[in-house]
């Protein structure tokens, strides 16, 4: 069916929204509008969907919301007996709406639903699929995309993301479902009044936050340390939660940017609620000059991930990086758990191989098992569970991300801000207990390994022609792999859609053991590598660089050089 034909449909069919049809109606006679609109259907990836809110196949809306749930209702029902589907939604515009919608379509169905009451947290999510013994979970969120968009992430009974054999399963169900008359929907008051839709307890919620609390190493420490915070949550869910931990562990003065605090979907003082960008954390900086806070905390929409930024000696404040903060709790962790006899047997630590590969040192130091896996906190999840099977989830001690996702502890199977903003303050206070600031630990962690810098560089694709060229870019690489980055030898390049890694020194090719994944890596001279791979929720296409040197600046300095060689290669 061509686009414009599915505009009319659209226009005739679609008629539960006004806001839809009102859009419907504004791009009449506009070709390259509803193209963009039609031209594919919003993909239902290895997580869920993620697009921006309108009208179109190609856009997230009450009938791809509906006509998703109705695949992963299928897929339920052909799974489990009895199955059940927790669902929780953030501060973004409509996410209320979607999560009803998609609570309507599973009790239509015959699944029982468990709906938080108000907007919670990502690793809630996952707390409640476990807590209640889901069958699946339901997440309305585009974590930390721009306001335009939103998503919808789904999750196995472990309390982890999908996996890819599921995902599959469900986007095969998904395709057999018509668009507009396809999923089975029930009235949400009357399913209220049956039973088959529940609102979670506080309970719950309570024993969230407990086993949360469980994963401190000094929490002891912290109520008479001094120590002043100012939280933002980028107008998302992490204001009551987190604010609730920091009071649980003692912290007496947190001070929340004002502008920031209530949930927000159109993010008026951050277009791009963004942890890992500056300008999101413009209002706590400048927050941060008139309270002189000894920490800043900035939490994304969704909760899951968690920036931070420390004073320096000259009254600035300094931001640190995903891998700088990851590196340090785990060394924190690592060394204080050891001292205070909570270190497990066998303890394991993992990462992404994007993730800083400090953390290899820092494992060795205190003889804990890394163990690396491709990108997206589910693979970091699923080594949870590995050992759950084992009967040995007790050895998991932390795991992180570059991008600003952590976890201590395995109540929950995703990054989560809230015990990451525990832990943080609870680091800060031990240390500010000790006469160190965080940037003094900081300068003794590279002084001891090793000066790291990493980087990530995104480019934009937007619309039909960026899919394409991000291929064309993968492609390119793969056909025509550089034999020098920035003036550097590359010695080895690994590509994970084949699983293979060729050495350009030995010639020689070896298997990977990764699942297959869109990832190429170069590893160059002076130990400085290069990664790419297309984003999975975004229009982009991200490189991460690595340099290291004896002296940060010579880091620095040689980063640039790479960087800026990577970006003419790839024609941007």
């Amino acid at each position: 069916m061509t686009e414009l034909k599915l505009y009319k449909l659209w226009c005739e069919k679609a008629v539960d929204d006004t806001d839809l049809q009102a859009e419907l109606k504004s791009i009449e006679g506009d070709n390259d509008a509803i193209i963009d609109r039609f031209y594919r259907d919003l993909e239902f990836g290895t997580g869920g969907l993620r697009g921006v809110i309108g009208a179109g196949a190609f856009r997230i809306n009450i009938y791809t919301v509906r006509r998703a749930t109705q695949g992963l209702a299928d897929y339920v029902n052909g799974a489990f007996e009895n199955g059940s589907v927790a669902i929780a939604y953030d501060s973004r515009i409509k996410s209320d709406v979607f999560a009803k919608e998609a609570a309507r379509v599973l009790a239509g169905n015959g699944i029982k639903v468990h709906l938080y009451s108000e907007l919670m947290p990502t690793p809630m999510l996952s707390f409640a699929v476990r807590e209640l013994k889901c069958s699946a979970g339901i997440v309305v969120t585009a974590s930390h995309n721009p306001g335009k968009y939103n998503g919808y992430k789904v999750y196995g009974d472990d309390g982890c993301q999908i996996t890819l054999d599921v995902a599959n399963t469900v986007i095969g169900k998904i395709n057999d479902v018509p668009m507009f008359d396809g999923a089975k929907l029930a009235d949400y008051d009357k399913s209220v009044a049956d039973g088959m839709i529940k609102i979670i307890s506080e309970d719950v919620i309570d024993k969230y936050l407990q086993k949360v609390s469980e994963q401190g190493v000094h929490t002891e420490l912290v109520a008479d340390s001094g120590l002043k915070v100012v939280y933002t949550p980028l107008n998302g869910t992490g204001n009551k939660p987190v604010r609730a931990i920091l009071k649980n562990i003692g912290i007496k003065e947190v001070v929340v940017v004002p502008e920031q605090e209530h949930p927000d979907g159109n993010f008026p003082t951050c277009p791009f609620p963004n942890p890992e960008i500056t300008e999101a954390l413009a209002y706590g900086l400048e927050l941060c000059k008139t309270e002189k806070p000894d920490l800043l905390l900035a939490t994304d929409p969704d909760a899951d991930r968690v920036g931070i930024a420390v004073p320096a000696p000259d009254g600035s404040y300094v931001l640190f990086s995903g891998n700088e903060v990851g590196a340090m709790l785990l060394e924190y962790i690592c060394k204080e758990r050891i001292a205070n006899g909570s270190m497990p047997e066998n303890p394991v630590a993992v990462k992404t191989i994007v993730t800083t590969d400090i953390v290899r040192k820092i494992c060795e130091k205190y003889n804990v098992e890394l163990r690396e896996v491709l990108t997206g906190f589910k693979f970091i999840g699923e080594q949870i569970g590995f050992l759950e099977d084992d009967g040995e989830e007790n050895r998991y001690v932390f795991g992180f991300e570059e991008s600003y996702g952590y976890l201590a502890g395995t109540y929950v199977r995703d990054k989560d801000a809230v015990v990451a903003s525990m832990l943080i303050c609870e680091m800060a206070a031990f240390y500010r207990t000790k006469g160190i600031t965080l940037l003094q630990a900081r300068d003794e962690m590279y002084k001891t390994y090793g000066n790291y810098v990493h980087t990530q560089k995104s480019f934009t694709c937007e619309g039909a022609s960026g899919m394409e060229r991000m291929k064309e870019l993968m492609h390119m690489l793969r056909t025509k792999t550089p034999t020098e980055i920035g003036g550097l030898k590359v010695l080895s390049f690994a590509d994970y859609v084949a699983s293979t890694e060729k050495s350009f020194v030995t010639g020689e090719t070896k298997m990977l053991t990764l699942p297959k994944s869109d990832v190429l890596t170069f590893k160059l001279e002076k130990e400085a590598t290069v990664i790419i791979r297309p984003s999975g929720t975004e229009p982009k296409i991200k490189a991460y660089y690595t340099t290291i040197a004896d002296l940060r600046e010579d880091a620095l300095k040689l980063e640039e050089i790479i960087s800026n060689d990577f970006k003419e290669i790839l024609g941007f």
